[in-house]
């Protein structure tokens, strides 16, 4: 089989995900973008396992001259899913990305409003004053004939 095919995929995958990173201002659709990327990583590493280096190039694997084999051939026969095994350690570094971002974006929501990643200020420092301190009217005046005037003109 010729890899070119999931190579290709591969590479537009990759470059959807930096064009989502670079253009896109909702903080949750950076996150998705970089899961595309991941993908495209992903796909990468279990093409390029299963086509062997030889077949990429289009050259033929040399026959070995020795009856005994090599040590290099003891490693490729020892670690024959390398790929797939990056895969899922890939697979599981992401999971973990997606659930330390999505908290970041929820705390970013509750204390500004927006997720928008374009309104988020890395300069200024905002104290934690919750959701409330958002949408929190200011304090009313006292009205007039409260309980702090009643007594006083007596």
């Amino acid at each position: 089989m010729r890899p070119v095919i999931p190579y290709v995929v591969a590479a537009l995958l990759f470059g959807l995900g930096v064009y989502g990173v670079l253009r896109r201002r909702n903080a949750v659709l950076v996150l998705m973008s970089v899961e595309l990327m991941l993908n495209a990583v992903n796909l990468l590493l279990v093409t390029a396992n299963t086509a062997p280096l030889a077949t990429a190039l289009g050259r033929a694997a040399p026959a070995p001259v020795a009856p005994e084999p090599s040590p290099a051939a003891e490693t490729a026969a020892a670690l024959p899913f390398t790929g797939q095994a990056f895969t899922l350690f890939v697979i599981v570094i992401a999971a973990a990305e997606v659930g330390v971002g999505l908290a970041i974006v929820l705390q970013l929501y509750r204390l500004r409003g927006t997720v928008v990643v374009d309104d988020v200020r890395l300069d200024a420092h905002t104290p934690d004053a919750g959701p409330q301190a958002i949408v929190a009217a200011p304090p009313a005046a006292p009205a007039s004939g409260g309980p702090a005037t009643r007594g006083a003109g007596t």
